[in-house]
């Protein structure tokens, strides 16, 4: 079984966040495989050890998500892929663009991903990416059983669970409760070392045009929200105090 895992580097969730000059500070800051990419790396190697075959990993970022790749390939994948190239807006759109050209002449019977980045949240590339290669996804799933070249699947259906057969090839995004991924081993991080690892530019992948990349979402701002007030404890009996919350809405937070 030939299986692809969509892979991001993110902060670390116990990271606290720093803006500077209206973006995220990124000094000193500890990286870690996207939670829920980890989910799906786990997922693939098993897979693997129960169907056989083998486990790439593909991510496209910065140099330094090659940390994040290894950290997979010590937890058991196969190969790695980096996509690095700064002509690549960091915009969704784009980013799907670029894996699913790299991903069409692949040969992928499988291909997993997080159900969503911790920090962008927009749990859009994989879906896009299984629209460009015209094949089905399915996302936000528990649980995963293949057999005869067809999956079933259950999904999260916001508290309700869903069962879904799909034909692979098909494209599947990790919701927690999928699994419980393995930490690396010392002989996993030493085999980790000598695994093919590929890093790539545009220029090596077939089929993308640098006008087609341009970015089709801006950020326009980022900030904090304004600090929270304190809280204000109505004084006398209920009449007075109704009174009082209605002067409040209608004066101070002009909501009525």
């Amino acid at each position: 079984m030939n299986i692809w895992v969509l892979l991001k580097q993110t902060f670390d969730t116990e990271e606290k966040i720093v803006l500077t000059g209206g973006g995220v500070s990124e000094a000193g800051v500890k990286w870690i495989i996207n939670p829920y990419d980890e989910y799906a790396v786990e997922e693939a190697i098993r897979l693997a050890e129960q169907h056989g075959g083998k486990v790439h990993l593909l991510s496209a970022g910065p140099e330094r998500t090659g940390e994040a790749l290894r950290t997979a390939l010590a937890m058991g994948a196969d190969e790695a892929v980096l996509i690095h190239d700064p002509r690549i807006p960091q915009d969704e759109w784009a980013i799907a663009k670029v894996l699913s050209a790299f991903l069409a002449d692949q040969g992928a019977d499988l291909i997993l991903g997080g159900n969503f980045s911790v920090d962008h949240g927009a749990g859009q590339v994989a879906i896009r990416i299984a629209e460009q290669l015209g094949i089905p996804h399915v996302g936000s799933i528990t649980k995963l059983d293949i057999s005869s070249g067809e999956a079933i699947v259950h999904r999260d259906a916001e508290g309700d669970t869903e069962m879904i057969s799909v034909q692979l090839p098909a494209l599947f995004t990790a919701q927690q409760g999928l699994n419980e991924p393995r930490y690396p081993t010392l002989p996993g991080i030493m085999k980790a070392k000598k695994k093919p690892f590929k890093q790539l530019s545009l220029d090596d992948i077939p089929g993308i045009s640098l006008q087609e990349l341009g970015a089709r979402t801006e950020r326009v701002s980022l900030s904090l929200p304004p600090a929270r007030q304190a809280g204000v404890i109505l004084q006398g009996d209920l009449a007075a105090q109704a009174a009082d919350l209605i002067r409040r809405l209608r004066q101070d937070a002009k909501v009525i």
